[in-house]
């Protein structure tokens, strides 16, 4: 196994273990990047809004499971779940998490590659990728996640966007966060390009700019408040051309896949 895959093993199996032995105050300390996610309401909304209208009745791919957030949603939305990641602990808490939910006859979890995945080509009717491709190499990633993509089916990718100066900074001040790999391959419009050779449509909204204010506010009584604000200064913001570039997140639909 080459070694970037061998780190990202053990950066994530780690963090996993550290989930379950810290109290939360300690993982949170740890991890201290989690503080972000507090703010990410509108893409959020976006994410639970496609999973109602896509699950229902599909069979779906959580393509890089990790704890499984993202596969119980797509179950409780109507799916039949398939999970993978290369983290063996994180499979293993994704499985324990829906099998807890009542969910346990309506998903399967597989330790696997997301650059060489086992299932047949036009296996799946939808697959979400949240937060993953920039861990891989993305011009592995995409012929795979075509392939096993039926021709009418949809893709959902989430992704950290890599213009925004003051967030870049902020990666290189915390190194111990992510892996080498992960920090020199956040996203541009670059890689979302890429996607055409393998997908015939590719649409891209972007997400968080303003809101990422709001974390200055969580754990009072003004969040919710002042988060709504600067999620509507977003709505505006985020549809100027170059502007939204400087923007935390993005959400781009794959379809079409080319086979």
């Amino acid at each position: 196994m080459e070694t970037r895959k061998e780190k990202e093993i053990a950066f994530h199996n780690q963090r996993e273990r550290d989930r379950q032995v810290l109290d939360e105050e300690a993982f949170r300390k740890k991890y201290s990047n989690k503080k972000w996610y507090s703010i990410t309401r509108r893409s959020s909304e976006y994410l639970s809004d496609w999973l109602n209208r896509n699950c229902p009745g599909r069979t779906a791919l959580d393509y890089c499971c990790g704890l499984g957030g993202v596969s119980l949603q797509m179950a409780r939305c109507g799916a039949f779940v398939h999970g993978i990641d290369i983290s063996a602990e994180s499979v293993q808490t994704a499985e324990r998490l829906l099998s807890d939910c009542g969910y346990g006859n309506t998903s399967s979890f597989r330790v696997m590659d997301a650059e060489n995945l086992e299932f047949e080509s036009n296996t799946f009717d939808i697959i979400v990728c949240s937060g993953v491709l920039h861990h891989l190499d993305i011009k592995l990633a995409y012929p795979q996640l075509a392939r096993v993509l039926k021709p009418e089916g949809k893709i959902l990718c989430m992704e950290a966007l890599g213009y925004n100066p003051v967030i870049t900074l902020y990666r290189k001040w915390t190194p111990h966060l992510r892996t080498d790999w992960e920090a020199d391959h956040i996203l541009t419009l670059r890689e979302v390009n890429l996607a055409r050779s393998c997908f015939g449509a590719v649409d891209v909204s972007y997400f968080h700019l303003f809101s990422i204010l709001g974390v200055a506010f969580r754990g009072t009584s003004f969040f919710n408040g002042a988060l709504s604000i600067l999620d509507r200064m977003d709505d505006v913001i985020l549809k100027v051309p170059g502007i939204r570039l400087m923007a935390w997140q993005m959400i781009f639909e794959l379809s079409k896949p080319v086979k």
